[in-house]
């Protein structure tokens, strides 16, 4: 279910205070979170999230196409290892 229009979409507002802080310098560390739930407002774009899938942390750089999104889209929580492995039988000939 989609959030009100009326409320706005939802910012951490600590993530947006420290990303202000930050500023616009050229090395910047990776702002380290937990608020997957947060989605990314136009004051985002140019900074590196480290964020939390469950185990450790996946650094991620915003960009202009991420608007929108919410951090938890580019931070996945299940390793995908692959389908069933195609295993060759010798078929023995009598």
């Amino acid at each position: 279910m989609s959030r009100s229009s009326k409320k706005g979409p939802y910012v951490d507002a600590r993530l947006l205070k420290k990303a202000q802080a930050q500023g616009t310098g050229e090395k910047k560390t990776p702002i380290r979170t937990w608020a997957r739930s947060s989605q990314i407002p136009p004051e985002f774009v140019g900074h590196r999230f480290a964020v939390h899938n469950g185990k450790n942390f996946i650094e991620i750089f915003v960009t202009e196409d991420m608007v929108g999104h919410r951090l938890g889209e580019f931070s996945p929580t299940r390793t995908f290892r692959g389908h069933g492995q195609v295993v060759k039988r010798m078929i023995e000939k009598t």
